[in-house]
């Protein structure tokens, strides 16, 4: 699978027009190394028939999605860049007179790679190149942090989704379309429309949520028993999700049951649109809510690259910044000083981390007081290993609940509260102060301790923690905020892909060449 020999249309743009490609421009490495950087091997895996080649080599399509991840581009207009641009026919391979080739080819080759074993190779490609120039030796820091990134489809509210989840299973479940026609009468789901009803009416709201949900349920019910395909199955279970998710048992005014209305509040890890299932509601503050994904960075910040990104669902412990963190910081060789806002705070993160060998400038999160201005949890002396509380005053008491840093535990000062002149600092509760003692309290307690007295932790998280928001802030220039794929596969690959090219100009910009068939930092020149 070599480099596009014999095919090329029209002269070498590279060769012929290179004085017109702008020097140290991206463009111009990659029409200089791009056989080095995407080697035809590099794709081997992604095309296992022996029958004939690709009709575009990969190398060529890698060059061209790097590039349309830079500069943020859809499919067309990466493709007309290829046909119109001197820089990016020189940046491909591409001859004077080509056309490039159909936008769809983009979208193959990125579904190909995302569902290789390998999704991220382009991002690890570059990686490499940033480990053999050697930028990073004896930069022994990395800053975490995340950002909301817009999903591609529009936000549908509870009635759109429950007729959309309807649809796809009447299209692609074998039989259901007879079963819809037996049990679902809210609504003519042959129209993709909302249905007609006085919305400003709150009472028709309600009775067509009952029916929509009740039409969901008998549908479900109903269906034909057999072996259902991927594509069936995912409409199955998006349609019971939806037909759940915002919805709970309603009572006539009379007292009887059966009936269904809005749930008060929104459900945990809610489904924000059946077109992109993994999408949802994401809080980056209290106040502030998007729907789409987050994307999670690392950076080594004196360079501004990035060590490791990962795209993932906004809501669930598993997709919390903690979390991921750990897997951010999962492949660096030697322990590194990581500095992260509370998100990262945790203290199952904390311990993973510690163990690891990694220093940690994690911002701890404020303790709230139980009365406005008295005593935190700080305020009291606790001994884990003793499994005792003093309280300012002196009262001391005993701590509940299993031993041990990894269970929480309750300290109880009940009567010991009565008459306690420090009462109005410490409790409006009746019964009595009751401290709650979470997992690994010491480790908290002497990050917490560390963070307000030592200065040298001040001055490091303040000098280190902030470029990291100056390499979000590149991540989503250029309109990349919102997303131009659905689902998290597609979108982590694009974020990998981005992240790959971001590095890639950062290091020409550093003065990244190739010597003897090695990678290196050209020396500045002063």
């Amino acid at each position: 699978m070599g480099e596009w020999v014999g095919e090329m249309v029209g002269p070498d743009v590279w060769e012929t027009c290179r004085d017109l490609i702008p020097a140290g421009s991206v463009f111009a490495f990659l029409a200089e190394h791009r056989g080095e950087l995407f080697p035809a091997e590099m794709f081997v895996d992604m095309y296992p028939s022996a029958n004939g080649r690709p009709s575009m080599p990969p190398q060529i399509l890698a060059a061209a999605i790097a590039l349309q991840a830079l500069h943020g581009l859809s499919d067309f207009e990466t493709v007309q860049e290829l046909r119109c641009d001197l820089r990016w026919k020189a940046a491909c391979g591409l001859g004077l007179n080509d056309m490039a080739f159909d936008p769809s080819l983009l979208a193959y080759f990125r579904r190909r790679l995302a569902r290789s074993t390998r999704p991220n190779r382009i991002f690890e490609t570059v990686r490499e190149v940033v480990k053999a120039t050697g930028v990073l030796k004896g930069k022994h820091r990395r800053a975490l942090d995340s950002t909301v990134l817009d999903d591609a489809v529009a936000t549908q509210d509870t009635v759109t989704q429950i007729i959309a989840a309807v649809r796809a299973v009447i299209r692609e479940v074998p039989g259901a379309d007879t079963a819809a026609a037996a049990q679902c009468t809210a609504h003519d789901y042959t129209d993709p429309g909302k249905p007609k009803i006085a919305w400003n009416d709150e009472q028709a709201r309600a009775e067509l949520v009952d029916a929509l949900v009740t039409d969901a349920l008998r549908l479900l019910g109903h269906l034909p028993g057999q072996q259902l395909g991927e594509k069936a199955a995912n409409a199955v279970g998006i349609l019971a999700l939806v037909a759940g998710q915002d919805v709970e048992p309603a009572e006539d005014s009379d007292g009887r049951d059966g009936r269904w209305r809005i749930t008060r509040g929104t459900a945990p890890g809610r489904m924000v649109s059946t077109i992109d299932p993994e999408a949802r509601h994401i809080h980056k503050t209290r106040s502030h809510q998007q729907d789409g994904f987050k994307a999670h960075l690392a950076i080594e910040p004196e360079t501004g690259l990035y060590t490791a990104v990962a795209l993932r669902p906004g809501s669930g412990p598993e997709h919390h910044e903690a979390a991921v963190g750990l897997e951010l910081l999962a492949d660096e060789d030697t322990p590194v000083d990581a500095f992260g806002d509370t998100a990262y705070s945790t203290g199952d993160a904390r311990q993973a981390l510690d163990r690891a060998g990694h220093r940690l400038f994690l911002k701890p999160a404020p303790l709230r007081p139980a009365v406005p201005g008295g005593f935190t949890l700080d305020d009291f002396a606790i001994d884990t290993t003793t499994a005792i509380v003093t309280c300012p005053a002196g009262h001391a008491v005993g701590l509940s609940g299993p031993g041990g840093q990894h269970h929480q535990r309750k300290a109880s000062f009940g009567n010991l509260c009565t008459g306690c002149p420090l009462r109005e600092q410490c409790t409006k509760a009746k019964a009595g102060r009751i401290l709650t003692i979470r997992p690994h309290h010491d480790l908290q307690a002497a990050a917490r301790h560390q963070a307000a007295t030592d200065p040298d932790w001040q001055a490091d998280y303040r000098r280190w923690r902030p470029p990291v928001e100056r390499a979000v802030a590149w991540l989503v220039h250029h309109g990349n905020r919102r997303l131009r794929y659905r689902g998290t596969l597609k979108n982590d690959t694009w974020l990998h892909t981005r992240a790959a090219a971001l590095n890639l100009r950062r290091l020409i910009n550093l003065g990244l060449t190739r010597i003897d068939g090695a990678w290196h930092l050209a020396p500045a020149t002063t």
